[in-house]
């Protein structure tokens, strides 16, 4: 196991354990999140080598990149993302400009094979060889190796798009360091992110399905995402709600809590966790950041 020693935004080198939470997916281990005690900022720590991230990604039932249609879980996530693509394309056209993106983490290519067949000119980068290879078999998507990410020139990308993906990164201040460089001076960034602050996240505590440890690395909360997006020139454009994933990560949670998902009081609990946002400085589940560089109005 790696212990980072430093928290990963301000530097601080005094963090204090929050809770401990169980991977419920693959390992069975538990893991424990600590938060900086000057910034307040939540990650998972220690948590496995960088060269053996990749062996807690390996289950069927890790959605974001599968493609299956077994289980509920797995139907319901499949007929939400058919509603959320079209809703992230809209989202992308709204606050954005420019015909060139790139969809970092883009798993198997759905949302990549949406903004090409309405006229982007669209790549992805993905870690996973079998995503990969559905994006290439079922789009005909030439997806590249995430290496590729260090390799792309300057000023050659007008948005970049990180659905859910920023929170399993190793290297945060790379990946901030190579959004500046590549996006075009009026480039923008997308970046979807659970919220650790939510009702959801309150109600469930160690068993909130979105602490997902050790995949998520970070736990972001809005001032945390802000935080070190200024530190790289970028400033919040705005924050916009995901109200779907409070319903789904509820039911994950109800599954984590008592093995069985609970459908109406999921549903239930993800209604009251989006009523409570309204109310309480946006708080929802998940939220989808928008950040333009300094200098743009």
């Amino acid at each position: 196991m790696k212990e980072i020693d430093q928290c990963p935004i301000c530097g601080c080198e005094v963090s204090n354990r929050v809770m401990i939470c169980k991977d419920y997916l693959v390992s069975g281990d538990d893991f424990e999140i600590t938060a900086c005690t000057d910034c307040g900022f939540q990650f998972t720590n220690p948590r496995p080598e960088d060269d053996k991230l990749s062996d807690y990604y390996e289950s069927e039932d890790y959605v974001s990149h599968s493609e299956t249609k077994k289980g509920l879980i797995n139907r319901l996530f499949l007929m939400a993302r058919k509603y959320t693509l079209k809703k992230k394309l809209r989202t992308v056209r709204k606050y954005s400009s420019g015909n060139r993106i790139l969809d970092i983490g883009c798993g198997s290519g759905s949302f990549l094979d949406v903004c090409k067949s309405s006229g982007y000119e669209a790549c992805g980068l993905e870690p996973d060889e079998g995503a990969r290879e559905f994006a290439l078999k079922h789009y005909g998507l030439e997806v590249k190796p995430i290496e590729n990410f260090l390799q792309l020139e300057e000023n050659t990308i007008d948005v970049i798009t990180m659905w859910h993906v920023l929170e399993h990164v190793s290297d945060l201040r790379l990946y901030f360091q190579r959004f500046k460089e590549i996006l075009d001076e009026k480039g923008t960034l997308f970046i979807a992110l659970p919220n650790p602050e939510s009702k959801d996240a309150q109600m469930y505590g160690k068993y909130w399905a979105a602490f997902d440890v050790p995949r998520h690395l970070y736990h972001f909360r809005q001032t945390d995402i802000k935080n070190i997006a200024e530190q790289y020139g970028f400033h919040l454009e705005t924050a916009l709600p995901m109200k779907l994933d409070a319903y789904y990560i509820c039911m994950l949670s109800e599954k984590h809590k008592s093995a069985k998902s609970k459908l109406i009081r999921s549903f239930f609990k993800g209604m009251k966790s989006n009523l409570y946002a309204r109310r309480n400085d946006k708080n929802y589940s998940s939220l989808i950041y928008v950040f333009k560089q300094d200098g743009q109005a």
